[in-house]
């Protein structure tokens, strides 16, 4: 059997992706998959520039307006879990089919809404798509070698700064000339692009390793060869690591790896019983601490960004007229301050590691917050608020590649999928707290409720026992 691993003539995916090196098919893939990336971005970024416009039409309240938010994201944390487990069950493709055509359909026809109602239910089918969209970067870490994996998920991220900027600019053209339905309609075009292009991406390899399928494994691994004009170990792939105690302890690793043969290699297993395997990988002895302290991360993470969003949003509603400009160019400011924040993190996160890279950024993040708990003037809040969004893209950046990393194969999406559902839940809250406190004029108390989950996710990186740099992922 293939994945007992040390016979003469075998070699794991790892070093087969380190052979073939990131060349011309990784690019292409980061071209498709990035796009879906920029849908999400797309999708969640223009409840920021649509909420207030349904809010005058059909005379919602300030909770009402949150509210569609809000519904958004609790689909998103549905459907956070059901994509994880549809990408582990039945491949990474079958994962982004699900975020395609959930999210892409019913976007399309909430522009036809007629009223507020339907809006909702729409929106949180969206959401419901939007939520398993987790496969896309880890799809594409799956093909990337793992000397600079890290540096290529931070990329990776850049493609969520470019949705927030396209959705701005497309907000910007479209809101005051033909309103709020048709930029719903535009937003929803990147997920029928990424349909009509779906054929030509592969399974990941190392998922049809886990599932036992080597000889298609193989057939991918070829192909990528011949595109990036390389050449395959002599050899056969192998499902499993040679030797465990090159790539992690064996404390963490064997059970992993247990849990990776049990699913990959008989396929008469139930689904059922993948799924309870695949729970019982995350909450396994070695990695229930790890999962922990993941949530917190993740939730605090999610709360930062959103909460951003919505005290940019809001403190240039009220400094502005609602067709004034000013809102527009405030999101586009601080949506280029996440490029530096990538930029940051791409250099940083495989020479100095994930854990200490991600509690500089959250704890930078909490710093530069602070002061905007008092009135300052809109010069300075924007510098500040700048500074921020760059340090809490950065933690994103870190967290799409250490999270995936953590996890085996086979439970890899399961468990970032759990990651993210509770990351959705900080991103459900964050609109609800931070738009009723403001509405209150309470931005201290707002400032001051970020802060707090921000530091203590910043104490938790501390904590995590693992450091993934430069480490196989199995």
């Amino acid at each position: 059997m293939a994945g007992d691993g040390s016979g003469a003539g075998t070699y794991t995916t790892d070093e087969a992706l380190s052979r073939l090196g990131f060349g011309r098919f990784q690019a292409l893939l980061l071209g498709f998959l990035g796009t879906g990336w920029v849908a999400e971005a797309m999708e969640v970024m223009l409840l920021s520039f649509v909420g207030p416009s349904v809010k005058e039409e059909w005379g919602v309240s300030g909770g009402a307006e949150g509210l569609i938010t809000s519904v958004a994201f609790a689909g998103m944390l549905l459907g956070a879990c059901v994509g994880g487990l549809v990408s582990d069950r039945y491949g990474r493709r079958a994962g982004f089919l699900f975020t395609a055509i959930v999210s892409g359909v019913p976007g399309f026809l909430c522009a036809f809404s007629p009223n507020y109602a339907t809006l909702l239910a729409l929106r949180f089918v969206v959401g419901l798509g939007l939520g398993g969209s987790h496969v896309l970067p880890t799809w594409f870490l799956e093909f990337v070698p793992a000397e600079n994996r890290g540096s290529w998920i931070a990329a990776f991220t850049c493609f969520w700064t470019l949705g927030t900027i396209l959705e701005a600019l497309l907000a910007w053209a479209i809101m005051p000339i033909l309103g709020w339905r048709w930029l719903l309609a535009f937003s929803s075009m990147p997920c029928f692009i990424l349909l009509f292009f779906s054929s030509v991406i592969p399974e990941s390899p190392r998922y049809l390793c886990s599932r036992g399928k080597i000889s298609e494994a193989m057939l991918v691994l070829e192909r990528m060869a011949r595109m990036n004009n390389s050449a395959l170990p002599p050899g056969t792939i192998t499902s499993g690591p040679k030797r465990i105690e090159d790539n992690y302890d064996s404390s963490v690793t064997t059970p992993l790896l247990m849990t990776e043969d049990n699913l990959g290699h008989d396929e008469d297993t139930s689904t059922k019983s993948s799924y309870k395997n695949a729970f019982r990988a995350f909450w396994s002895r070695d990695l229930i601490g790890s999962t922990l302290l993941l949530w917190l991360v993740h939730f605090a993470s999610y709360f930062a960004y959103y909460g951003l969003v919505y005290l940019i949003s809001e403190l240039s509603s009220g400094r502005s007229q609602p067709n004034d400009s000013t809102v527009y160019i405030n999101v586009l400011v601080t949506s280029f301050a996440e490029f530096p924040g990538l930029l940051l993190a791409a250099l940083l996160i495989d020479r100095i590691g994930r854990r200490v890279t991600l509690g500089g950024m959250i704890l930078l993040c909490c710093a530069f917050i602070a002061p905007l708990s008092i009135q300052l003037r809109e010069g300075l809040s924007i510098i500040l608020l700048f500074c921020a969004r760059t340090c809490v893209m950065g933690d994103f950046a870190v967290l799409h590649v250490y999270s995936p990393e953590i996890y085996p194969t086979s439970c890899r999406n399961t468990g970032v999928g759990f990651a993210n559902f509770i990351g959705r839940i900080g991103s459900i809250v964050a609109p609800l707290t931070i738009t009723a406190l403001l509405e209150n004029h309470r931005q201290k108390e707002a400032v001051l409720v970020m802060d707090l989950a921000l530091f203590l996710a910043g104490v938790a990186c501390t904590l995590f026992p693992l450091e993934t740099k430069g480490r196989e992922i199995h």
